[in-house]
């Protein structure tokens, strides 16, 4: 009798233990996924001899995709339920991961970023959209650990694709591995999610521009999106072309950049329940503005990746507390402030391309440190983050 209530007793810790974390496990996965596609940027761009401005046109295809998808994410959360939200979202997600390393050319290369976008950003929705109801239920601040998490997943992916880049190791294998482990976390994590119910507002709007309050957290949104997109997909490129590094240390200014946003984020929400989402997002933004303009001068590896570092530290707070604030309203809210988000990754990017082809990549990266100090200045006074 004794080891049965045992055996049982473990079994149900175990199951437990499981379902804490499934959520956490989601977070991860999306995190894996945009720093395995950062990280190999690089070696897609010569693979494909890209200038510029061709590249900035494949990130361009993702933010569309990005974009385009939110109606679709919002009406799926709304009848569904974001666990089958985020279980079929996933799927498309880990789909297109392997089609952006088997593009053999340009078009297709843009045709295949489209769906990547779309179905990585709706997965982003879906996934917050059940961490927003999580945090309801717990009644304190929870997100900022949840982004930890997909903070987790950029570092390892960001290492991985350094490592797997310095062996030698193809995209094409690499992208096709890294998809079919992460279909295993995908499942575990959608069977052991709680069923969860559509959204009560199920008969609203799938989709809804921002207004009132709500503009402020969606021009937050925008400008981080663009500041974090940004250093994602160029900062490998920025370390090859002006540091002259190989494939295998281009990744490691992202892998700093993410590894130290992890850190932050994981005492970020002690310190919004302190001082408030405001001071914390404002004076981050600041620190991550002297972060990047501390990288621009490209003076050695060590001091650019230092600034990439504390970059990602700065930004650590910002889209776990806007989209906090966005999701006390409803899953249409967060939607429609997470369009404004990936608008900045469908505009920021490619105009780090664009500008990077006529002014050089220095003063390019140089913009988003303007932006930076453009969210402090947003954030303190957008009383809507609190």
């Amino acid at each position: 009798m004794t080891d049965s209530i045992r055996q049982a007793t473990s079994v149900s810790t175990y199951d437990s233990l499981i379902r804490r974390c499934a959520l956490p496990a989601l977070f991860m996965l999306l995190g894996v996924t945009y720093a395995t596609w950062a990280s190999r940027i690089p070696a897609v761009r010569d693979s494909l001899q890209l200038n510029p401005a061709e590249l900035g046109i494949v990130l361009l295809g993702a933010g569309i995709g990005a974009v385009m998808s939110f109606p679709v994410a919002a009406w799926l959360i709304r009848h569904r339920g974001g666990r089958h939200a985020a279980m079929i979202t996933g799927i498309a997600l880990l789909l297109g991961l392997p089609l952006l390393a088997k593009a053999p050319d340009f078009s297709l290369l843009v045709a295949a970023a489209l769906l990547y976008g779309g179905a990585s950003s709706s997965f982003d929705v879906a996934i917050n959209a059940i961490g927003a109801e999580a945090e309801k239920r717990a009644d304190r601040s929870i997100m900022s650990a949840l982004h930890a998490w997909f903070c987790v997943g950029t570092v390892s992916g960001a290492l991985a694709g350094s490592a797997l880049a310095a062996a030698g190791v193809s995209v094409s294998a690499h992208f096709v591995g890294v998809a079919l482990v992460l279909s295993m976390i995908l499942w575990a994590s959608y069977t052991s999610l709680p069923h969860d119910r559509p959204d009560p507002q199920a008969n609203g709007k799938s989709f809804a521009i921002p207004h009132g309050p709500a503009v402020m957290l969606g021009v937050i949104c925008f400008c981080g999106a663009v500041a974090e997109g940004s250093v994602a997909d160029w900062s490998g490129v920025f370390m090859k072309d002006k540091l002259g590094v190989g494939d295998g240390v281009a990744p490691l200014g992202f892998a700093a950049f993410s590894a130290m946003m992890l850190a932050a984020r994981l005492g970020a929400d002690r310190l919004k329940d302190r001082f408030g989402a405001r001071r914390v997002v404002a004076t981050g933004t600041l620190i991550a503005a002297v972060g990047i303009f501390l990288a621009v001068p490209a003076v050695n590896t060590v001091t650019t990746i230092l600034g990439f570092a504390l970059a990602g530290a700065g930004l650590a707070s910002l889209f776990p507390f806007v989209y906090s604030a966005a999701g006390r309203h409803g899953s249409t809210a967060l939607a429609a402030v997470a369009t404004f988000g990936y608008s900045g990754n469908l505009i920021g990017p490619p105009i780090i391309g664009f500008v990077a082809n006529g002014w050089g990549l220095q003063a390019a990266i140089g913009v988003l440190g303007v932006a930076c100090v453009f969210i402090a200045a947003a954030a303190y006074v957008a009383r809507t983050l609190d």
